[in-house]
Formats: structure tokens, sequence, C-alpha cells
């Protein structure tokens, strides 16, 4: 594989004799490839100090102002798209191509763009004769954004871009597996933000938590598991922070009678494997009718027979590596009390530790349904589950019976599916697609997926507080 010359990872790693370093490990090979200054709470402290400084004058400046510096920072993010891409591929994991590495940086720009762009005007919301109401957003303060490994680099920018557009200022920390990503970005940003404006702050979870309850964060924005959700709500109480959840999911598809399965299997697989599965609305259980459940699954099957698994930066790979040896042993034990259940293999099922530590390869298991873990949990990794159906009611009962509610899908005849999705508990129902997300149309979950909404007005208003002014 050809070496390239990264200058941006230059410019953000630090030595590895440096106090506070820390090994940041390739995910492919598990070799430290580069070292991270690992901050304290100390280091947090000063952060939100000087963000809170810095705050003002950001707040001073106007819509047009800030998506003018905005803009610029979304420029220079895609000058250095190869850079930073190399970066998430090695450090996560993902594929460069596809809806990969390249893809995450691309969407970066994409995102900081968005928010620049997004036209948020106050709301008239009484008016009669001499009298009139309208509600203005205005800046909370300093956000405190904390962002996981799968999206790393691109789920940063969903919480910071906003934030910022909103006269906010803001101290990120990244997931602990995957900083270099998140500062990466950070680092481009701040070649046009004042100074003080945008702040990455790197380290372990007591730091997320001391974020969370700091009495200076007016706002607290996470995305990460549910579990850890609920501890981030505990952390907020004392300083009754704002907060914007979005959890984890185990999305469900149905694929309802009279489907085409052959024209429809593509989109399936890619809604279930892209990232590795490593995705929040992921397609995590797979709910088919018995009319076509033996010709999708042999679809299925030779969709996840023929991907290439590999090395991030390899340009032909189109599945990475588990991003880390917890997930990878999460989706081991759950394949394992698939077959312990009567689950049949018909694709994948084994690790590959010719390639590396934590490959996997892509799964297809059937013969389970509810109460299998590998359908009641969440397995954020390359297998998918596929359970037969007879009754679209009853199946619709069972999409809901999750306490997770991001994201789901319903594939078949149009009409019918809208039907369908009009009574699925979720967040999102995409229709003959999954997982596809758009700057402008808002994302959240609902349940055990979290509260709040992102992107667009909807997610500007998020990142800002409702004054009402009455003449």
């Amino acid at each position: 594989m050809a070496q390239h010359s990264n200058q941006l990872l230059e410019a953000i790693s630090v030595p590895k004799n440096a106090k506070h370093a820390r090994a940041v490990p390739d995910a492919a090979t598990g070799q430290t490839f580069a070292y991270v200054e690992e901050s304290t709470v100390a280091d947090l402290d000063n952060a939100i100090e000087r963000a809170k400084a810095a705050q003002k004058d950001w707040a001073a400046l106007s819509h047009a102002q800030r998506s003018a510096i905005l803009r610029r920072a979304a420029d220079e993010v895609e000058e250095h798209l190869e850079e930073l891409a190399r970066i998430i591929a090695q450090e996560q994991g993902k594929p460069i191509n596809g809806f990969g590495a390249r893809f995450e940086a691309g969407g970066c720009a994409v995102w900081i763009r968005s928010a620049a762009e997004t036209v948020i005007e106050p709301e008239v919301v009484f008016e009669a004769g001499d009298s009139k109401s309208e509600i203005h957003y205005v800046p909370l303060g300093v956000v405190g954004a904390i962002s996981p490994w799968n999206w790393p680099a691109l789920i940063a920018i969903w919480q910071i871009a906003p934030a910022l557009r909103m006269g906010n200022t803001v101290v990120a920390k990244p997931s602990e597996y995957t900083p270099l990503s998140v500062l990466a970005v950070i680092e481009l940003m701040n070649r046009h933000l004042p100074e003080d404006v945008l702040i990455g702050i790197s380290g372990g979870r007591e730091i997320g938590a001391a974020l969370a309850a700091h009495k200076d964060v007016a706002k607290v924005m996470f995305t990460g598991s549910t579990n850890t959700g609920r501890e981030i709500v505990k952390a907020s109480a004392n300083n009754l922070a704002r907060l914007t959840l979005e959890l984890g999911g185990n999305d469900p598809g149905i694929v309802l009678p009279g489907a085409d399965v052959k024209a429809l299997a593509p989109a399936i697989f890619g809604g279930a494997f892209s990232n590795t599965g490593q995705t929040c609305a992921a397609l995590k259980r797979l709910y088919v009718h018995e009319s076509v459940y033996d010709d999708l699954v042999a679809e299925l099957k030779t969709l996840a027979d023929a991907a290439v698994v590999g090395p991030g930066l390899d340009e032909k790979s189109e599945v990475g590596p588990l991003t880390t040896k917890q997930q990878f042993d999460i989706v081991r034990t759950l394949v394992k009390d698939a077959k312990k259940n009567g689950g049949k293999i018909v694709a994948g099922g084994n690790p590959l530790p010719k390639l590396g530590p934590h490959f996997f390869e892509p799964t297809i298991v059937t013969d389970v349904t509810d109460g299998v873990a590998l359908v009641d949990v969440e397995q954020f990794g390359p297998v998918l589950p596929v359970i037969r159906y007879r009754d679209v009611d009853l199946v619709i009962d069972q999409a809901n019976a999750s306490l997770q509610a991001l994201g789901a899908s319903v594939w078949g005849d149009r009409e019918r599916a809208l039907q369908v999705a009009e009574k699925i508990e979720s967040g999102t129902v995409w229709i003959n697609q999954h997982g596809s997300l758009n700057p402008v149309v808002p994302f959240g979950g609902v349940k055990g997926s979290g509260y709040g909404l992102e992107f667009g007005v909807q997610g500007l208003k998020a990142v800002a507080a409702p004054k009402v002014i009455t003449v």
C-alpha cells in the first residue's frame, strides 16, 4: 500500500514521549500509528472558562458574519478532504470509498455549509392592532459536544456547526477511541474561527461526565449508547443544562408481501452493512414476509459472500474491521448465542484473524426470532438477523416492541408501505431505503433512542434559547 504524506495528522499528533501522550491504534492492525494528548479535568475546566470568555464577542456577530466564517471553514475541510479521510479510515476503520471515509469527510463540509446557509427568522405568533409577539432564538452560551467513535468527525460536526452558527461557543469531547478524526476537523475549522470559539478536549469517560455536569455548560449534545445517555441526564441535573440525546437504535426493517426482493436487496444490504454495521440508524433486524423470505435470503447471501472485506485504507475494501475489541467481542458473542438458539448461519459467521484482530465476515442469520439476543440487542456490527413473518399487523407489534426507536424502514409497494410506516414507533421511517440523511431534514429518536432534533431549522432552534418579545 502506497505511503501518503498527511500534514494534518502531524498537526494534531503529539510526540510519543509527551507528558500526557496516549497511543491511538490503527483499527485494522491494532498497531499504534499516532499519539494524542490526554486531557485532564483541569484542562477541561480551563477550556470551558476560555470558551465562556470568547462567547460574548462571537454572539455579537450577526448571523451573516458567523455564516461567512463557517463557509470558509467548510472550504478548508474540502481542501483537506483526502487527509481527513485517511485519518478517519485508519483510526475508525471504515473503507475509504463508498459510504466510507471520503464520504464522511465530505459530509463534514456539507453539514457545516448547511448550518451556515439555513435561514432562521423570528416567528410572529400573535398580531392584533398595535400588539405583536415574536419568538427570537438567541445563543445559550457554552455547548458541550460529546461525540461517538462510529462516525467520529461527521457526528461531531452535526453538533458543532449549528451550535456555532447560533452564537454559542463549543467545547467538543470526542470518543477516546477516535480522537484524531475530531481533532483534525476542529484543526481545520479553527484556521478560520476566532480563538477559543471551538476547543477540542480528548480524554476518557471522566472528561465527558465532567463536561456534562459543568456549571458553565448551558447545553449538552450527546450521541452514544442509551445507558450512557441516562448517565448524561443524571450528570446534567445540577446545572439544568439543555440536552440533545441521539442514542442507540435497534432499527427494524419490514419487507412486505409482493416486494421485488431482487431490486431491493442491494439497498437492504447497504442499510445493514455500511460502516460494518456500526451506525446507530443501521438496519439491525429484518422482518420478511414468508412469501418472499427464501428469495430475499438468497439475494442477501450472494451480496454478503461477494463483499470485499479489508482495511479501511485499501481502495478495494467494502467492509472494514470492527473499530474496537469490545465491539468485536459483542458481535462474536451474539453470533455464537444465535447459533445456540437455533439460528442458521447462511453467510459468514466467523472472525477473519488473517486480516487483523477485529475483522468479522458479513453475516446473515436465519431461523431466529424475537427473544434471541441478536434480535433484541443492538449488535452494532456486520450481522443481520432475518426473521420470517406471516401477519403484517403482528409484525408491526414486533417492530415496536424494542425500547429503542431511532429509525425503521418498510420495503415494498409504496402506498401500502406508507400505511405501515404510520403505525411504526420511530423517530424516522424510510420507505424502500434505510439510513439516508439530509442536512435540512430533522433527525432524532423517541423512546430509549433519546430526544431532541438535529439538522435544518429545528436543529438550529435546539441549540438556542427561545426569547419572546412582545410589543
